[in-house]
């Protein structure tokens, strides 16, 4: 098949080893085009994200080829032999088949499930076609990887579940409100975790987002990201009345807001939901806020149970995915096995069809007198013989590849009718 993937992830990498090779490539010019200059690569998909970078190639030479793959990660991640050999995993075939299958359907994530590998993967194609550099077998390859992320994101519950503590609020924000869209938020504090959320709430159609900390050139900073608005933190108390989502992680010894504050706001906006999320440790919200009507309230710890819990849930629905994707693998395998009966099949087919031409230009001369429509007839009656002359070799050799066993049935017919200089 001469299939190969190499690369590093985040399983085998560290960060600054991956980061090293993905700013090297970026300096040169697309390593993708260099990768393409290398005589021994027929085709190739270069994969690069934060974390794992791979390259998928169809190769002439498979162990020349591998060599200066080896050689171009070497060279661009300026890596030592031991890294190198630490780092660096080699898949060949249906076994690189299986590991892009994997990478596609989030199975190889470092957060399983996630959907953004998905579009990278595209990306990385998408470079690949207008370089020019994919051809019949990884186009296959590449689209029956999309099949089958496909498959595992409809067929299993592998991103049903948040696991991540920023995602998880959004799911529980999303199951509250049931739809995001139009929804206000207000973040207080600059904690990593509430800016994660912040920007999960907005992909799911949150419209507005004011922010507020105790530094207001840093609530400025944070509100230019989000297209949002700053706000200085001793209008905190007002602005709870206007919004539907409150994020919280700030690094304050005590409460920053307090279940009088909770109430009062909540007489002022006629108990509207109010969506309480507090990542803040030590706790920025008083917890006694949870138990006014209409008041949502969850700590870290309650969304850290949630995360948990659905790793659980995605590890079950993981095994599901590894069928689909072992089905696909035999489906890519049955595929790839026919390519070698496919010009066996044309070549004899174009045989067979010459000999019908030729045989019926030498009945012309009592041809000659038949309407139009009965020398249609007549084709028509010679290709249907040779479709069900060759329609029991054709279905053998088709079964036979399944197996990787119709070598010796296409020698063999290539002989007998004469193919092998065709």
């Amino acid at each position: 098949m001469n299939i190969i993937l190499i690369g590093m992830n985040h399983k085998t990498a560290p960060l600054e080893i991956r980061e090293r090779l993905s700013l090297s490539c970026g300096d040169t010019m697309s390593p993708l085009i260099e990768i393409m200059n290398l005589p021994q690569i027929r085709e190739a998909i270069y994969l690069s994200t934060c974390n794992r970078v791979e390259v998928l190639a169809n190769a002439a030479d498979e162990k020349s080829a591998i060599e200066k793959l080896r050689a171009f990660i070497f060279n661009h991640g300026n890596l030592s032999p031991e890294e190198m050999a630490r780092c660096l995993y080699l898949y060949y075939d249906h076994d690189a088949v299986r590991h892009l299958f994997r990478v596609a359907s989030s199975i190889d994530s470092m957060v399983m499930g996630e959907p953004q590998i998905l579009g990278q993967v595209k990306d990385a194609y998408r470079t690949a076609v207008e370089h020019n550099a994919t051809g019949v077998i990884l186009n296959k390859v590449i689209h029956h990887a999309f099949r089958t992320a496909k498959r595992v994101r409809t067929e299993t519950g592998i991103a049903n579940n948040a696991v991540s503590v920023s995602f998880a609020a959004v799911e529980l924000a999303k199951k509250i409100f049931g739809n995001l869209k139009g929804k206000t938020i207000l973040l207080i504090g600059a904690g990593e975790m509430s800016e994660l959320a912040a920007k999960h709430l907005i992909n799911y159609g949150v419209e507005k987002i004011f922010i507020t900390n105790r530094t207001y050139a840093r609530a400025v900073q944070i509100a230019d990201n989000f297209h949002g608005k700053a706000i200085e933190f001793d209008k905190l108390h007002e602005k709870i009345q206007d919004v539907d989502i409150v994020i919280s992680s700030t690094g304050s010894p005590g409460y920053v807001i307090d279940a009088s504050m909770i109430a009062s706001a909540l007489r002022r906006r006629r108990n509207r939901l109010l969506f309480l999320i507090d990542i803040a440790v030590p706790r920025d919200i008083d917890p006694a806020a949870g138990a006014i009507d209409n008041v949502y309230l969850y700590n870290i710890d309650n969304l850290q149970d949630i995360v948990d819990g659905n790793l659980q849930v995605r590890k079950k629905e993981a095994e599901k995915a590894e069928a689909i994707i072992d089905e696909e693998v035999v489906n890519y395998r049955e595929w790839y096995n026919t390519l070698e009966v496919v010009p066996t099949i044309v070549s004899l087919r174009e045989k067979m069809e010459g000999i019908i031409r030729r045989e019926l230009a030498k009945s012309g001369s009592w041809m000659e007198n038949l309407t139009e429509e009965e020398r249609k007839n007549i084709e028509g009656l010679a290709n249907s013989i040779i479709n069900k002359v060759l329609h029991d070799p054709i279905t053998g050799l088709k079964e036979e590849s399944r197996d990787n066993s119709a070598l010796p049935y296409i020698a063999a017919i290539r002989r007998l009718f004469g193919l092998e200089d065709e």
